[in-house]
């Protein structure tokens, strides 16, 4: 029963998201925001489905995480990619909306990225092994937390300064995917349980997504 609620879940999620980011991208050429949103709606699917689509097969499969260990741990490292990628267009998304004028902001969200990327990509991290060292699931995800941390800070600050609407929780969504994402790093090896945190830190991508799409939808 489990195996087939979380790969519907899985499925719908990620039609959803992808379906929704199509939509924006083609419907909204002119509007550079609602097309970022787009994008970074279609990146987060696709990267999502590199660990999503191997994890159904493995639920659904004898043996399946003995079968599918090297597609899940890959999946994995490049689910690992597109989140930071992820965040630094939704950045973007943030300095057209609001104006932000900030070159040392602007260095430090690409170097975050970089740094995250590089950690992400080193044979430390042991994506195939059937253990996974903690310790670099800890460092990969340092530079990825202060990143989360700076846009939670400037979806507040901005969203409060420009009495946004639209984006007013955007914060609080950005806040609690790192709050049900973090355990997961820090203990989802040891706790299996643990792991169904990452439906409500999915859950969250999906109302950013979606506050991206009836922003578009009340700016017609």
């Amino acid at each position: 029963m489990r195996a087939l609620m979380e790969s519907l879940f899985d499925i719908i999620y990620l039609v959803f998201v992808i379906s929704m980011g199509f939509y924006l991208i083609a419907k909204n050429n002119k509007n550079t925001n609602s097309r970022l949103f787009g994008i970074m709606a279609v990146i987060l699917g696709f990267g999502e489905a590199f660990h999503l689509v191997p994890r159904i097969l493995a639920l659904n499969t004898a043996n399946g995480f003995e079968v599918y260990r090297n597609s899940l741990g890959i999946g994995k490292a490049v689910t690992s990619v597109t989140m930071t990628i992820f965040y630094i267009i939704l950045y973007y998304i943030f300095k057209n909306r609001y104006n932000i004028k900030s070159k040392t902001l602007d260095l430090c969200i690409w170097i975050l990225g970089i740094i995250r990327v590089i950690l992400t990509a080193l044979p430390q991290n042991k994506w195939t092994s059937e253990i996974q060292p903690l310790s670099w699931g800890i460092y990969r995800n340092i530079p990825f937390v202060i990143m989360g941390i700076i846009m939670i800070a400037l979806a507040y600050k901005y969203a409060k300064e420009h009495k946004d609407k639209s984006f007013k929780n955007m914060y609080l969504a950005i806040f609690l995917s790192f709050i049900f994402y973090i355990p997961v790093v820090l203990w989802g090896d040891v706790y299996p349980l643990i792991g169904m945190l990452m439906i409500p830190k999915t859950l969250m991508y999906v109302w950013i997504v979606t506050m991206g799409y009836k922003d578009y939808k009340g700016s017609k």
